[in-house]
């Protein structure tokens, strides 16, 4: 028996799918992977200076940089997913069921490599690694009309902050692998596939008709990962998943309050690309609605704006000194329900 994911099948898949993004003559590129490494370096001071860790961003400074294209993210994500799952997943007894597992991660990956501007991987080894997109950084700031120098900071200011959040909380990714580590044990050792994928399948049917009739998208708590993923769950899954989000909502939220309050002083267009990149997460065209729902991608803005709330909400009760109690202890961490209750975090914490 085999793995039940061939991962490499996955890789090769996941690049052979992907756009190779906008074109440029050779300097334009090498200007871009230039300018998105130094933005790399400056972004850890800034991040300290807001949030007072200044201790964990001067750690990030050690942290290696990729700037890397669609095909090399969705590799790097393959090795993150391979190592987290590493002895979780079945052995498979299906011929060829193993190449079909591959080929469906690899599309969804095709079609995430096209969205993703960064990503802070914590799970590689004790520093983690920063992956900078950089095709992905070069259309946006393109379709959006913005500032190059100041998107290319503010990008990596949001995947710096996330450094520095594990860099000040270095039980961190351990905690939070554990736990994803549990979620995709219990999941892959039961005996209800059919009726798994019955619900998971009615979840997508839920998911194009509520987008294709214009239903805006839900953005309570409890609607975790997106419907195919919600679906897939029995009520105890979905309760560890809540306690994850919230976690993830956390991270998220921080990073964007962050990325936000280094201000024009330093970033003169910032609320310019605050604005329309906000715009473009919303999403027009049917087609983008319906993909965004089905993979989960609403679920991941509502993350975003419940973090965010949550931060900010926080942050003008105790400043980011109090804020930066979350970093002590897996304890400090907010529970969904915080999450929604910024208030009740306060009290807990604080007193």
């Amino acid at each position: 028996m085999s793995s039940s994911v061939d991962w490499q099948a996955a890789v090769r898949r996941a690049g052979s799918l992907a756009p190779p993004g906008p074109a440029g003559t050779p300097a334009e590129l090498r200007a871009l992977v230039q300018v998105l490494r130094r933005a790399a370096r400056e972004a850890p001071e800034h991040v300290g200076e807001i949030t007072g860790l200044t201790a964990a961003a001067e750690q990030v400074r050690e942290v290696p940089v990729f700037v890397v294209d669609r095909p090399r993210w969705s590799q790097a994500n393959v090795e993150m997913f391979s190592r987290l799952t590493d002895g979780l997943l079945p052995a498979t007894v299906v011929p060829g069921s193993s190449r079909m597992a591959a080929e469906e991660m690899g599309v969804v990956l095709a079609v995430l490599s096209t969205k993703v501007l960064g990503q802070f991987d914590p799970f590689t080894d004790d520093r983690g690694r920063l992956l900078l997109v950089a095709p992905n950084v070069r259309k946006i700031e393109r379709e959006l009309n913005l500032d190059a120098m100041d998107f290319r900071l503010w990008v990596c200011l949001h995947e710096q902050t996330h450094a520095v959040q594990f860099a000040a909380a270095p039980w961190l990714a351990e905690h939070l692998g554990e736990r994803m580590r549990r979620l995709v044990g219990r999941v892959s050792d039961t005996t209800d596939g059919a009726a798994r994928l019955g619900r998971a399948l009615r979840g997508i049917v839920e998911a194009v008709s509520s987008a294709v009739a214009g239903t805006p998208a839900s953005e309570r708590p409890d609607e975790l990962g997106g419907p195919l993923v919600d679906a897939f769950l029995d009520e105890e899954e979905r309760a560890e998943l809540a306690e994850i989000v919230a976690v993830m909502s956390l991270l998220e939220g921080h990073a964007d309050v962050v990325m936000d309050e280094v201000g024009p002083a330093r970033l003169p267009s910032v609320r310019h690309i605050r604005a329309a990149f906000d715009k473009r997460r919303d999403g027009t065209s049917t087609g983008d609605v319906v993909l965004r729902r089905v993979l989960g991608m609403d679920a991941k803005v509502a993350q975003y704006r419940n973090g965010a709330g949550f931060v900010r909400a926080v942050v003008a009760q105790v400043g980011h000194d109090g804020l930066n109690a979350v970093w002590t202890s897996p304890e400090a961490l907010p529970t969904a329900a915080e999450v929604a209750d910024p208030a009740a975090w306060v009290r807990r914490i604080h007193g």
